[in-house]
């Protein structure tokens, strides 16, 4: 049946709203957080115990014992670490498990934004309170509708940093499918072909709410005789457009690059961040270090293709692509090159993307410089530094809790046992 996501959705949808209803009516306004450690995100410091004073929506006061204010509410977390909530620089809201093409086709707008917002109540469960959305994949603006809900407190979910519909050149990564040309089935990205249709589909989607640009600058890849290869689609002089008139608003520019030359032109253009980065050359590296473009690496969406191919001869290069990906990781962090964590989520589980964490740790980062990596730089790349991403006073009292010390065991990410966001909790 090709609804069958849609009658289930729109009953859990109808729980979702009782359930940010009964959040935020039973939420008081001073709460004491205490847990038998509190990790210090910046200097890697536990405190043990820790306790975080919460008023509102922003924390006042963070220690191994803060003050307890007259009829303030203790939630006691017992064994657990407290620790800012989570990141995910790059997920994909209006994105479910199966064929991406056939979801674009087969589900409309309304039926996959309801999928979205189940989504992203999912992912807040899991402890991640901020995201960028990279892309609704053909839902147009609808991203704007479910950051808005959000942010009015009509729907839980995480802080997001939307862009709309991605941007993509007629035939590139995201209109590559095969059905019958005759039936004209449109791309999952917005056709922009030169500079000035760039400059026109920023603007279009700027007026829609998008919060960033989010362009494809290469694709496909391939793997020849054990070395990666991508097209580029964007010339440095088009890119160099893009982020002119992105920055005319006050935006910027994120883009899918996965190699060079592509890779390079982003760099050289001053885009935010490079998505995928299978491959970057020394001079790319260069650049991006110098000025600060993040790297996000996306592992878990690898790792999750090449568990789950059609076919032996698919697994195996998918299982290649992942291997080569992991190789020009280590040289990036050797490199200096800053890096984000995004996981690419929505063809796999919403939910589960805690495990980008444990493949960045399993490739080459230590446990903490992957948390700093997610709350220091993530905050930095949304543009909410200051805001999230560490546990202090005055920042917004996103906190979630796990067992043990996730600066030593990154996999205890996979059990947030507490969320709160903006002082609401979530999870108890």
């Amino acid at each position: 049946m090709k609804n069958r996501h849609f009658f289930p959705a729109l009953a859990a949808i109808l729980l979702v709203c009782s359930f940010v209803s009964n959040a935020q009516t039973e939420s008081p306004h001073s709460i004491v957080l205490h847990a038998a450690r509190l990790l210090d995100i910046e200097s890697g410091r536990i405190l043990q115990p820790g306790e975080v004073l919460v008023q509102g929506e922003r924390i006042v006061e963070v220690g191994s014992r803060v003050a307890h204010t007259a009829g303030a509410e203790v939630i006691d977390l017992g064994d657990s670490t407290l620790l800012p909530g989570l990141i995910d620089a790059h997920v994909h809201l209006f994105l479910h498990p199966g064929a991406e093409d056939l979801q674009t086709v087969e589900e409309s707008v309304p039926q996959r934004t309801i999928l979205a917002v189940l989504a992203a109540r999912a992912d807040l469960i899991a402890g991640f309170t901020a995201e960028r959305d990279m892309g609704t994949e053909g839902a147009g603006s609808a991203d704007t509708a479910v950051r808005n809900a959000i942010d009015e407190g009509l729907i839980p979910g995480p802080r997001l940093r939307i862009s709309g519909n991605a941007v993509d050149i007629l035939g590139g990564h995201e209109d590559a499918n095969h059905f019958n040309p005759a039936q004209h089935v449109l791309s999952n990205a917005t056709y922009a072909n030169n500079s000035a249709e760039l400059v026109a589909v920023i603007r279009e989607q700027l007026k829609e709410g998008a919060d960033f640009i989010k362009i494809y600058e290469t694709g496909p890849d391939t793997i020849r005789d054990g070395r990666f290869s991508t097209i580029y689609q964007y010339s440095e002089a088009e890119l160099n457009a893009a982020v002119a008139e992105a920055a005319r608003s006050g935006k910027r520019v994120a883009v899918h690059a996965t190699g060079e030359p592509g890779t390079l032109y982003a760099a050289r253009a001053g885009v935010v961040s490079i998505d995928h980065a299978n491959q970057l050359g020394d001079g790319t590296m260069q650049i991006m270090r110098e000025k600060q473009i993040f790297a996000v690496p996306t592992f878990t969406i690898f790792e999750y293709f090449s568990e789950h191919s059609e076919s032996p001869e698919q697994r195996a290069y998918d299982r290649q692509m992942l291997d080569l990906h992991a190789i020009e990781f280590r040289k990036q962090l050797a490199a200096g090159v800053p890096m984000a964590v995004g996981s690419d989520v929505g063809p796999f589980p919403h939910g589960t993307q805690a495990r980008e964490l444990e493949l960045m740790v399993k490739y080459g980062m230590t446990p903490l410089a992957a948390l700093q990596a997610d709350l220091l730089n993530g905050a930095k790349l949304l543009g909410w530094q200051g805001q999230i991403g560490e546990l202090k006073a005055g920042y917004l009292a996103d906190v979630i809790a796990v067992p043990g010390d996730p600066s030593q065991d990154i996999s205890s990410l996979r059990k947030v046992s507490f969320v709160m966001k903006g002082g609401v909790v979530y999870r108890k």
